[in-house]
């Protein structure tokens, strides 16, 4: 019960985060969604190099002689998948009429931005498994309290994750009920990952490095083509700037410190 604690609390983390799409008011407010969309960006870029890129280093250090190979396989994995996916969702939702077209346009946005989010929490559940599989080992000197502390940890961090899938959602004129869904869908691959990788944890930890970096690879992609586009266009593109300050920066905090 204890590991199915454990294991469950970053999926907490991020329905609690779901949940402020019920704090929203109005169908849609164009600062606020600058405000969010910028705030997105300086999320999932600092998740990408602080929560990613360099624990998949200090993996790759240990375990591999080309310590840089792993984290280049995998982050161009994960940009490719994005690309690929950038090309084939405009096919699919394409319904010709103009207005339309430029509905679907931010429909595939939203999108790609909870795609890249959700292939994030991936790894992370696998490290929350990783670490529990350590605990239930008792062959490499994890505790109880520090496996604890990371699934926390996490926990926090997806927090903000959850609101930025589901709040522009709802700015959208996205049904409350079914925005907070997809918020929190966007984090139930992590028990999902994380169970998984506690009944295939001899297998998952060797090629860690490349799930990490691949995840960071989507997420860039996702910041670079869709979102900081979309927050310079038109007006407040000034408080999309500060949102992406004061999303990077709260990462960078949880991350280090926790």
């Amino acid at each position: 019960m204890d590991i199915f604690f454990g294991i469950i609390i970053p999926f907490i983390g991020t329905t609690l985060g779901a949940s402020m799409v019920f704090f929203t008011k109005g169908k849609g407010n164009e600062a606020l969604e600058k405000l969010m969309v910028g705030f997105a960006s300086g999320v999932m870029i600092a998740a990408s190099i602080w929560s990613l890129i360099l624990p998949a280093i200090e993996l790759a250090n240990v375990n591999y002689k080309l310590s840089w190979l792993p984290i280049v396989i995998g982050f161009l994995l994960g940009t490719f998948l994005l690309l690929i996916l950038d090309i084939i969702i405009p096919h699919i939702h394409a319904l010709g009429e103009k207005a339309e077209g430029l509905n679907n346009n931010k429909h595939k946005k939203r999108t790609m931005m909870m795609l890249a989010i959700t292939i994030h929490n991936i790894p992370e559940g696998i490290a929350v498994g990783v670490i529990f599989a350590g605990l239930l080992s008792e062959t490499v000197g994890i505790s109880y309290s520090s496996a604890m502390a990371l699934a926390i940890g996490i926990a926090i961090q997806n927090f903000p994750e959850g609101a930025i899938v589901s709040m522009p959602l709802a700015l959208d004129g996205k049904q409350k009920f079914k925005s907070f869904i997809f918020g929190m869908l966007s984090g139930i691959v992590e028990p999902i990952a994380a169970g998984l990788t506690l009944l295939l944890s001899k297998l998952m930890v060797p090629i860690l490095p490349y799930l990490l970096s691949f995840a960071a690879g989507a997420m860039i992609y996702a910041v670079v083509e869709e979102l900081i586009p979309e927050s310079q266009m038109g007006r407040h593109t000034n408080l999309a700037t500060i949102g992406v300050a004061i999303g990077f920066l709260l990462m960078m905090v949880l991350d280090i410190s926790l």
